[in-house]
């Protein structure tokens, strides 16, 4: 049975509401029009639209695409499987490269394996944002027409996984092939380098560039004005600093063996050596991004808070790294107990600053006015509240497992356990890029919401995607003899009414609902705007 209840209401109060009947945003729109035709394009309108026009960010995909990630990503996990039998079947002949090498093997493959980690998990918060209406496009100051989907950093991982497999089988084949096994690991790193520097403007161009224009930024500071994208890939670096050991100690091996003539035979020796100065420069290049970083903003902000107190939280990554050098290089030594207990303290200290920092500053939960979002914030967007709270139980863990691989380290060298140490290590790495992993979720998320970060001059308009389920509830709205009762009847956050700077317009002007529902709001910033200016 069919009523015309919905469009009275949207005669009523849509059709005579200032929002509709203004017509001051279709005239900018006009002009805008006008302008880039006549000035830019010539008079070419067809040419002038084409530039105006931004796709939406849930386009659809290149089928293309799609085929050529369930190509590479099947025959990655093929090859993946026969890395690990032939790895069993070598290690099972007690060959010399298992026996001698086999934690010099590790660490070079290693740092090719976090990074291809990381574009895999990258895509899967490509895809959470966008499905969410987290806009990560605006929040990254991307190209709204031509930057990375999520389909592109799955392609990207999967054909730098399947090159990484290859890479391992020819290495532990390598006599059977008549070559030096040490090659592939060098020409592997080779082909991902070439791939990042490549100047022509072929596979990925715009993005490659936009990553080394932020990388090169994150080098450079505190020089440059931080935007969100720069302290935010500085962020993730901090993660992969395992990645950025193993990178140094795969230069330093091969440079080591070129000048000894022989890099087939040679152990780890110094290039791992965590008492070694450079080892300790590497490891702690990324808590200096930051901290940086930190000092540029507080330089262009005068703002004391967070700035200064985000730098103190690098610093004690700093100075664990400096306690950790010392320690490693005085062991055995009289100032060794001195140097594990400033190492020990320093450690707890880092970690419990920076777990504190992820969930109330970087996430901002444990708000007063979190309402039925008990311990997290006010306004959430993810669909189950367990999302959140187990990433706040997933970032403490993860934030001491340092602790568990000490005691596992320490077993290990007193004879305890023997377990191949190199392979441990490597689990506790990847396990600290899926802790960033679930932090980017729940950062981009808090900046999205409200700006924290301050790098917009007015705050996004938070309004989720609309999906299938959204439409059925907009027909039974438009159904419904008493549509206010929708409203009503919806899930309520209780929100407490507080004093806000900027202005809020409800969809549906009544008061009852003004307090106890979920109005759809507009919010803009104005505070920022004059401060950026």
């Amino acid at each position: 049975m069919r009523n015309n209840t919905g469009a009275r209401w949207r005669e009523e109060f849509v059709e005579s509401s200032h929002f509709h009947t203004n017509k001051d945003i279709d005239k900018l729109i006009s002009e805008t029009e006008t302008t880039v035709t006549s000035e830019l394009e010539g008079g070419d309108r067809q040419k002038a639209m084409k530039r105006l026009r931004v796709p939406p960010l849930g386009d659809k995909h290149s089928p293309w695409t799609t085929f050529k990630v369930g190509l590479f990503a099947g025959a990655f996990l093929v090859l993946f499987f026969a890395v690990i039998l032939s790895a069993v079947f070598h290690s099972a002949k007690e060959s010399d490269i298992a026996k001698k090498n086999f934690d010099v093997i590790v660490r070079l493959y290693r740092g090719p394996l976090l990074f291809i980690l990381f574009l895999f998990l990258m895509g899967i918060n490509v895809y959470g944002w966008r499905s969410s209406g987290v806009n990560h496009v605006l929040i990254f100051e991307l190209d709204p027409r031509n930057h990375l989907s999520e389909q592109d950093l799955f392609e990207l991982a999967t054909i730098f996984g399947v090159l990484w497999t290859l890479s391992i089988l020819c290495f532990l084949y390598a006599e059977n092939l008549n070559v030096d096994p040490f090659v592939m690991p060098v020409f592997l790193v080779g082909i991902m380098i070439v791939f990042m520097l490549n100047p022509t403007k072929t596979l990925k161009y715009g993005a490659r560039s936009w990553s080394l224009k932020v990388v090169f930024r994150i080098f450079s500071a505190p020089l440059f004005y931080v935007g969100f994208a720069d302290f935010w890939l500085a962020d993730q670096m901090n993660s992969l600093s395992q990645a950025l050991k193993d990178f140094q100690f795969l230069i330093c091996y091969y440079i080591s063996g070129i000048i000894d003539g022989e890099w087939s035979g040679p152990t780890a020796g110094t290039c791992s050596d965590s008492g070694w100065w450079l080892v300790a420069i590497v490891a702690m290049l990324p808590a200096w991004f930051r901290f940086a970083q930190c000092l540029r903003r507080y330089r262009d902000t005068r703002e004391a808070f967070p700035h200064l107190a985000n730098m103190g939280k690098y610093s004690t990554t700093i100075i664990t790294v400096i306690f950790s050098l010392f320690y490693n290089k005085y062991r055995g030594e009289d100032g060794e107990i001195v140097f594990y207990t400033l190492w020990l303290i320093s450690h707890t200290v880092s970690s419990v600053y920076g777990y504190i920092w992820d969930i109330k500053m970087d996430w901002g939960f444990f708000t007063r006015n979190a309402g039925e979002n008990k311990f997290l914030r006010e306004e959430i967007v993810y669909s189950s509240k367990n999302y959140y709270y187990f990433a706040i139980v997933e970032d403490l863990v993860i934030r001491f497992s340092w602790v568990y691989l000490h005691v596992i380290k320490t077993r290990h060298n007193d004879g305890t356990i023997n377990v191949p140490i190199e392979i441990v290590v490597t689990l506790f790495a990847c396990l600290e890029v899926m802790r960033r992993f679930i932090w980017n979720f729940f950062r981009l998320e808090n900046e999205h919401l409200n700006n924290c970060g301050k790098f917009r001059a007015v705050r996004d308009i938070s309004v989720a995607p609309i999906d299938a389920s959204d439409q059925a509830q907009i027909i039974k709205l438009m159904d419904d003899p008493e549509p206010r009762n929708f409203f009503r009847n919806r899930k309520k956050l209780n929100k407490k009414p507080t004093q806000k700077a900027h202005a809020e317009t409800p969809l549906l002007e009544d008061a009852e609902d003004l307090d106890h529902s979920e109005p759809l709001t507009i919010n803009f910033n104005t505070s920022d705007i004059s401060k950026k200016k």
